[in-house]
């Protein structure tokens, strides 16, 4: 059996209140591969089949006609034209125009977008398990939480956890001063200023903005939480029922701030 670890619940305004023993999840082996492999599989979980209809650009009467034992008329070889089909109408200014093929004006695509293409990562549900118990062990590492780049007060001890109260603020104001006191609050700065605008046609495509992660709350009961806090940048709240190596490596990358309830950290201790 694995020696028993402790960790210290903070209060709202950020003073050591207690100590409380670490769930075992905490202490599992971290796999960088397995958890790129667990997030990769839920983002393209929401990519959408796509292809073109079945004889797009080759509803013409085009035909290449080759032989020789034909009449004249009739033969598309030895006239000076390319081998390739071309209309049948003889009259107006289309007649004899190529059709049917990828380099002809109207034709079909080369190699067209298939909807039988791969474009889901797999992964063994013993495999996604393993993976987010492996991303929420490295949420309390501090040294991969420093190498992300998130800015915290040196002195605070992994994993973060603070009291209850913590679910019930209402005000965004009162969050970010919770923030303060713990000494985290300097991340939702970073995150600021790494806001920008994207270059490119996604600006008009619903995604303006490029935009840093900063803090994750996990909680017991995300009902009063979610509104508080939903307008500081970068910041994801979720109940730990719903968390999922996404939330805890965004980009494939584990190590993010999270802050703990002490109610999210009874329910690990039952199991995930």
């Amino acid at each position: 059996m694995k020696n028993a670890e402790n960790t210290i619940v903070y209060s709202l305004e950020g003073k050591p209140i207690r100590e409380i023993e670490i769930p075992e999840v905490f202490k599992e082996e971290i796999d960088l591969g397995l958890i790129r492999r667990a997030v990769l599989a839920i983002e393209s979980a929401k990519y959408q089949p796509k292809g073109v209809k079945r004889g797009a650009g080759r509803d013409s009467s085009a035909e290449y006609v080759g032989s020789r034992e034909k009449p004249q008329v009739y033969r598309t070889i030895n006239i000076g034209h390319a081998r390739l089909p071309r209309t049948k109408n003889h009259r107006y200014l289309i007649s004899g125009r190529v059709a049917k093929v990828p380099r002809a004006v109207g034709g079909p695509k080369a190699h067209p977008p298939k909807i039988e293409k791969k474009l889901k990562e797999e992964i063994n549900k013993k495999e996604k398990k393993k993976a987010l118990k492996s991303a929420i062990a490295a949420t309390a590492k501090k040294d991969l939480v420093k190498e992300r780049g998130h800015v915290f007060n040196e002195e605070l001890k992994f994993p973060i956890v603070v009291e209850n109260k913590i679910e019930e603020l209402k005000k965004t104001k009162e969050v970010l001063s919770t923030l303060k006191s713990i000494g985290i609050a300097g991340d939702i700065e970073r995150a600021k200023k790494r806001k920008t605008i994207r270059a490119g046609k996604g600006k008009r495509r619903g995604r303006r903005y490029k935009r840093a992660k900063s803090i994750l709350f996990v909680v017991g009961n995300s009902k009063n939480l979610s509104k508080a806090a939903r307008n500081l940048e970068g910041v994801d709240i979720c109940e730990v029922k719903n968390i999922n190596a996404k939330l805890l490596a965004p980009g494939t990358k584990p190590g993010r701030l999270v802050v703990w309830s002490e109610a999210a950290i009874e329910k690990l201790k039952k199991g995930i």
